[in-house]
């Protein structure tokens, strides 16, 4: 039997790329828009804060478990800027293409070594809105910024985010790659191993 969560987003790539790792623990991802949950105030400092503010959120609307994460890009030379305002950098709701093009504007002159960057992930999972022990993962993704956007896969920054591995913008990167190698797939599976072992300690 299938187990039900929800996700407190309702970006559809995201949806997506979670339950693609979550369909090995026979758990799926439900988008809290499903159960008309509004968004949540992102009023954290941090990363860990945004996301539990969010998962705390779902699960206190919908009544079952909530899995939420916060995620965005830290460029060098900004600072770590966009960082936990990725997703409105270029202001309140923004698109994904406007936040790009403000990040490409900002380094316009910047020079390709300095142009470092890393996505960050942090994910949480609640059991019910007063978990006192959320479970917290985290995954980094190291890469730099292009000048310009290529591929047309992903969303959010992934056009313009080179992964040095594999010499290529992260929107050309098949999913399961992709699923491999960036920040949410690398704090997902360890969001994973850690549910499947409050699991197993119930048996």
């Amino acid at each position: 039997m299938t187990n039900k969560v929800v996700l407190a987003s309702a970006n559809p790539g995201k949806l997506h790329e979670i339950n693609q790792i979550l369909a090995d623990l026979e758990i799926e991802a439900q988008p809290q828009s499903q159960f008309h949950v509004p968004d949540a105030e992102e009023t954290g400092l941090s990363f860990v804060e945004n996301a539990i503010l969010k998962a705390r959120h779902a699960a206190r609307h919908v009544h079952i478990p909530a899995i939420a994460d916060d995620s965005g890009i830290e460029v060098d030379y900004l600072q770590g800027a966009p960082g936990i305002y990725s997703a409105r950098y270029a202001g309140e709701g923004a698109s994904d293409a406007q936040n790009l093009q403000k990040l490409l504007d900002a380094l316009r002159h910047v020079p390709d070594e300095q142009r470092t960057a890393r996505f960050q992930c942090v994910m949480v999972y609640l059991r019910h809105e007063h978990d006192p022990t959320p479970i917290i993962a985290q995954g980094t993704w190291e890469g730099h910024i292009l000048s310009a956007p290529r591929g047309t896969r992903g969303f959010g920054y992934d056009p313009i985010f080179l992964v040095p591995t594999h010499h290529c913008s992260s929107a050309e990167l098949t999913s399961e790659i992709k699923n491999q190698l960036s920040h949410r797939g690398q704090a997902l599976r360890t969001l994973v191993s850690a549910i499947r072992n409050q699991q197993n300690m119930k048996k």
